[in-house]
């Protein structure tokens, strides 16, 4: 995506007129969840640009981002009319952008996408590079195709709305693109107010992560090089989110992937030589913030399960994106299942498990 596409707005009413000028009005469709169509709707619901719009609200929640949700969404666009021509306008969290965007990408073979994040997760994250998907036998965006938005539209009342838990969740994401840029980001991230995430300080660092993600995005679109570097932390992460669900005790996905890097920052310190001492900052900062995710050794079995599904995998080794140092990244890294046994026993030592 080009990053004149990503539009950081106070004037809400006029970038939608301007980015809808292109449809007709009853070619506009509205998806977003129960949460947003409370909290975020309001805002938005009595644009000009949007009174012959075509609104949709599913479930909220990742255990909803399944086909059966995803079947709902193309019956809505097909009962209504939608054509090729057609744009989905998807409003709230990385669950909304996810699943809005694989149907948009496989509705009458692609239809245009507008996002306009909700969440933290959504703007820094979910939003931005073209990754739709849905959750597919237990495992995390199984199912999925690359489909770039026109625009993405960051509007930061929006944010208003957030808890803490949601707030905590998006950071994470921008936690990691600090590790992947330089020390100095990195330093401000961990120094921020997470209680106000409307300041000026925050809202320039979510500015921050959207053009980081997105200058990565752009530059290999299809992850076939550079854009592994934003699965850092997602391989253990997404084992650790999986088996919160296998326990019916799902845990927000931002907080899954605070804890995997703990664990492939370990990774990166035994492999790579990553510093210990950013590794301990790093792990003290989850664990004040993100508290402990409580593994024994008998779930070690799933999480190494899990991993051996993830996408990124295409040996009989785990692959992992993991850093020498706070920006050097180095990709393709593998791991035996001794290693991610260790990886895990370091995970329980460092978290007082």
């Amino acid at each position: 995506m080009q990053s004149t596409n990503l539009i950081f707005t106070d004037n809400l009413r006029n970038s939608l007129k301007q980015w809808l000028a292109d449809y007709a009005p009853t070619q506009v469709y509205v998806l977003c969840d129960e949460h947003t169509n409370a909290l975020c709707l309001p805002l938005i619901n009595n644009l000009d640009s949007l009174k012959s719009a075509h609104f949709m609200t599913i479930p909220a929640g990742d255990q909803h981002k399944n086909v059966e949700t995803l079947s709902a969404v193309w019956q809505f666009l097909s009962q209504n009319g939608a054509t090729r021509k057609s744009v989905l306008l998807n409003v709230g969290g990385g669950m909304v952008s996810d699943l809005g965007g694989f149907a948009a990408a496989s509705f009458k073979r692609g239809i245009d996408v507008i996002n306009l994040p909700t969440t933290i997760l959504a703007a820094v994250d979910a939003s931005v590079g073209g990754k739709t998907g849905i959750n597919f036998n237990g495992l995390k965006n199984e199912i999925g195709a690359f489909h770039l938005p026109k625009a993405v539209l960051f509007y930061a009342p929006f944010f208003h709305s957030l808890d803490r838990d949601n707030i905590l969740s998006g950071f994470s994401e921008m936690l990691k693109h600090g590790l992947l840029s330089d020390e100095a980001y990195l330093g401000e991230l961990m120094s921020l107010d997470l209680e106000e995430p409307d300041n000026t300080a925050f809202l320039n660092a979510i500015k921050r992560s959207v053009e980081i993600k997105a200058d990565i995005t752009e530059k290999d679109p299809q992850e076939k090089g550079l854009r592994k570097a934003l699965n850092l932390g997602h391989t253990a992460g997404h084992a650790f989110e999986a088996l919160s669900h296998h326990r019916n005790e799902p845990v927000l996905h931002g907080y899954a992937i605070a804890w995997g890097l703990i664990c492939e920052l370990y990774l990166a310190s035994k492999l790579l030589g990553f510093p210990s001492q950013t590794l301990h900052q790093v792990i003290q900062f989850v664990k004040d913030r993100y508290g402990i995710f409580q593994i024994t050794c008998q779930d070690y079995s799933f999480l190494y399960e899990a991993m051996t599904h993830d996408k990124k995998n295409d040996t009989k080794a785990i692959n992992f994106t993991l850093l020498s140092n706070v920006g050097t990244i180095c990709l393709n890294q593998t791991a035996d299942k001794s290693l991610i046994d260790e990886m895990l026993d370091f995970y329980r030592d460092a978290m007082g498990i």
